[in-house]
């Protein structure tokens, strides 16, 4: 999937390894609709079936980066949720494989929940992140509670969800949670620095290091050595994996086949 119609909600373009989706919405501060959630579920759902794209960027046109759910579609009675990936499309169920956000701007209630269902976070100087449902009577149910104590110290989330108050870029950096902070303008840029750095690896082996961090917290202390070694195995006698040895002897580059 490449599409370049700028009229679509989402613009998704493809190129060596990496897939940049692009919230295409400017004109709502790239609020999620229905379609909008369910061009990222199609979008996200090739990207882990395609063997030639290996990690993905989610970016956004404007000076917003997602604003949340829309509302005006809200009360027209939608509901910004696909069957399988739930919110926006992503936040129930990301990719299987790495996504980065580049946040060149606000990221607040949903938005920010999207943020958090992303692996990586670019964040320039101007950006911030909240979650203000409580100020409006509402919970934030899209991901951002289960996910906020995992990323930030238990009591500063507590802090940010209760209060619904924003934390600015600058200071999500002190704290962890986003991997590079940079000049206005520059998100984009960076995360696909990023990205590409991450494409020139074994996509096999990038997915299954992601699902190995992402799933052992939860694992019994006495079975994750032999949990890791199940989703371990198939990437050792893969053929990409044979490549990758013989490209290291041979000094040059691995040519990778996702398999």
């Amino acid at each position: 999937m490449t599409t370049n119609t700028h009229d679509q909600p989402l613009i998704v373009t493809d190129h060596e390894g990496v897939r940049t989706m692009t919230l295409n919405r400017p004109e709502a501060r790239n609020a999620i609709n229905l379609e909008l959630a369910a061009a990222i579920d199609e979008a996200i759902t090739e990207l882990d079936e395609r063997s030639d794209l290996t990690v993905a960027i989610l970016a956004a046109n404007g000076p917003t980066f997602c604003a949340g759910m829309d509302l005006k579609a809200f009360l027209r009675g939608e509901r910004p949720i696909t069957p399988d990936r739930g919110f926006a499309g992503i936040a129930q169920k990301p990719p299987r494989k790495p996504i980065i956000a580049a946040v060149g701007g606000p990221a607040v209630a949903g938005g920010f929940e999207i943020v958090l269902a992303c692996d990586m976070i670019v964040a320039t100087e101007n950006a911030y992140f909240a979650l203000p449902e409580v100020k409006r009577g509402l919970v934030a149910a899209g991901g951002g509670l289960l996910r906020l104590p995992n990323r930030l110290p238990y009591h500063l989330a507590m802090e940010l969800a209760l209060t619904g108050k924003t934390l600015s870029a600058a200071d999500a950096a002190r704290l962890g949670l986003v991997n590079r902070l940079v000049q206005n303008g520059d998100a984009l840029a960076t995360a696909t620095e990023l990205a590409r750095e991450i494409a020139d690896n074994g996509p096999l082996a990038v997915a299954t290091t992601k699902q190995i961090l992402q799933d052992s917290p939860s694992w019994a202390a006495d079975e994750a050595f032999q949990k890791q070694s199940k989703l371990c195995e198939p990437v050792r006698s893969s053929a990409d994996a044979k490549e990758g040895a013989r490209a290291f002897t041979e000094k040059r580059r691995p040519v990778w086949i996702g398999a």
